[in-house]
């Protein structure tokens, strides 16, 4: 049974920074893409950043520039790095796993974590 428990979210001012975690349990998550998606209110939710086991990403292009998406393999863990954030930036933020193509979630969800960008 693989688990993922994120981290990190709350509320900022336009500008400002946070870092999501993630952790994983299972030996899953060495083999597998790892990523972070996004949900804001009434939109879909959408794919913010991915990272293969080997470290390659991909980011939305929303975010190019000012999101950093990170592993460690040895602690199980997936991290988001978000600078100059904005209030568009606003949702509820998962973790994802199991799956092996970088542009395609997988099959296990985190709980979720909420971002909340306003002054």
């Amino acid at each position: 049974q693989v688990q993922l428990v994120e981290s990190g979210g709350g509320l900022v001012q336009p500008g400002g920074s946070l870092r999501l975690s993630c952790a994983a349990s299972g030996s899953i998550f060495r083999d597998y893409v790892m990523a972070w998606y996004r949900q804001a209110p009434g939109k879909q939710r959408e794919r913010v950043a991915s990272i293969t086991p080997g470290g390659s990403s991909i980011y939305a292009d929303s975010v190019k520039g000012r999101f950093t998406i990170s592993r460690d393999n040895s602690k199980n863990g997936v991290y988001l790095q978000m600078n100059t954030l904005k209030p568009e930036d606003t949702a509820v933020y998962y973790c994802n796993t199991g799956g092996k193509l970088i542009g395609t979630p997988g099959p296990y969800w985190g709980q979720g974590t909420q971002v909340t960008v306003s002054s």
